[in-house]
This record gives structure tokens, C-alpha cells and sequence, in this order.
């Protein structure tokens, strides 16, 4: 397997313990505020972002879908208002983020359509061919092991299903820059008392394989018909495949 520098981009640089777990650590501390961090910050596009990453699906409409490194469940739950797939199954690392939400979907009452589980990317729990869209937002960048991730989605998609990718890239706006070294982190550290979390953040997006090297990792892990749609001038990036 190839290793990627935002493979090594770690939350905690003193830990001991390898990425997978420092990651779930992270999230487990700031779930409480993530969904009010990810509206304050991204001033709310972060909404728009994920709906013009799902609309990516609606050609295919699939009625088996598998949302990756679900965290609260956002996208689980916007694809069910989106598209109205038969299920939804949401996978994440995080206990922490998963308690938070099976609360939303049960609030929404959604509990019958879309169910969160605890699952690792790297060894999705589901058997070949289950899945006839998979969904990824802001959560590749998390893996430990980046190409064997891409495999494993692509294992559990179906012949004809379509793999979304929503991922931060290395806008070149001076003031984006700026707002993700010191300001992000600065807030970060005052709503969610961990700052190591929002500095993770601008590390990992500088690090990650953005643009045409990630659809190039992409094609190399067997998906096919890949393409990428920038938005926002660049600050983040949706990328799809096919199998």
C-alpha cells in the first residue's frame, strides 16, 4: 500500500498511539460542539457544499447507500431528504459522534431509514457489492491508510454504483490561508476547548493529495469515470467514481 504525507498528519505529535485512534480521541472530545463549529466557521456554505455534493448521485438513483466517516450523520440525513434512498447506513471510528447522531435522525424520525454504527473505514463491516452509492464528506483526509480506504469502498460499492467524495482543498485565497492558520484554531480552542483538533484541521488539508493526484489515487484503487467539481473558489472540492 502507498503511503500519502497526510497519512502521517497526526492530531496529538506526542501520542503514542497511531492516527486511527488519535482521530477517534479527537472527534470523541469535540463532538458536543462539531455541528455548531461546522455552521459558525464555514458561516453555514458548508450546508450548500454537501447538497451539491449529494446531487452528484441523483443520476443513479441508488436505494442502498453507505455514508463514510458519518460523524453526526449531516450527509446521511440530507441524502434521505435528497434522494430518498430505501437505506441509509452510516459508518464512523467515533462513539462520541455517533451518540450525537442517532439523536438527530431519531429527533428527525428517520430512525427506519437511516442507522449509524460504529465501523472503520479501512474494514468496512459489510459484505462485496452491497452498496449502490457511497458518500464521503470531509472524512478521507482522516484515514490512516488513504489508498486502502479507496479500496475497501470500492469492494463494497455494486458494478454501476458511484463512490462522492466532499474534501478541503489548498485554497490560495490569502485571507482563507489566514483564516485557517490562526483563526480557525483560535475559535476552535474556545468553543470546543481543543485547539489540537482545528490546527489537525489546516494540517491535514495541506498535507492531503487534492485535485487531479487525488483522482489519479482514485483510478489506481480501480474507480472509474472520475471527475472533480470545485466550489467556492477552491476551498473545497467534490470528487466521484464509478465502479
Amino acid at each position: 500500500m502507498s503511503k500519502f504525507a497526510h497519512d502521517e498528519v497526526v492530531p496529538y505529535q506526542h501520542s503514542q498511539l497511531d492516527k486511527k485512534q488519535q482521530v477517534a480521541d479527537m472527534f470523541n472530545s469535540i463532538a458536543y460542539r462539531y455541528d455548531f463549529l461546522n455552521r459558525f466557521l464555514s458561516v453555514g456554505i458548508d450546508v450548500w457544499w454537501r447538497k451539491k455534493a449529494i446531487s452528484q448521485l441523483r443520476s443513479i438513483a441508488p436505494q442502498q447507500v453507505l455514508d463514510v466517516a458519518t460523524g453526526t450523520g449531516d450527509v446521511a440525513i440530507m441524502t434521505h431528504k435528497m434522494l430518498k434512498p430505501a437505506s441509509i447506513t452510516g459508518i464512523d471510528i467515533s462513539e462520541g459522534m455517533l451518540a450525537f447522531g442517532r439523536k438527530k435522525i431519531e429527533k428527525a424520525g428517520l430512525s427506519d431509514q437511516i442507522e449509524l454504527k460504529k465501523g472503520d473505514s479501512e474494514n468496512i463491516p459489510f459484505e462485496d457489492d452491497s452498496f449502490d452509492a457511497i458518500t464521503v464528506a470531509f472524512g478521507v483526509r482522516n484515514f490512516q491508510n488513504l489508498e486502502k480506504g479507496l479500496k475497501e469502498m470500492r469492494r463494497v460499492l455494486r458494478p454501476g454504483g458511484k463512490l462522492m467524495v466532499l474534501e478541503f482543498s489548498r485554497s490560495k485565497n490569502v485571507l482563507f490561508k489566514f483564516y485557517m492558520n490562526r483563526i480557525t484554531p483560535t475559535i476552535g480552542k474556545l468553543f470546543s476547548k481543543n485547539k489540537e483538533a482545528y490546527t489537525y484541521l489546516n494540517h491535514s488539508v495541506q498535507a492531503f493529495p487534492e485535485g487531479q493526484t487525488f483522482l489519479n489515487i482514485m483510478h489506481e484503487a480501480g474507480f472509474t469515470q472520475t471527475y472533480l467539481k470545485k466550489l467556492s473558489f477552491g476551498i473545497c472540492t467534490i470528487y466521484c467514481g464509478s465502479k
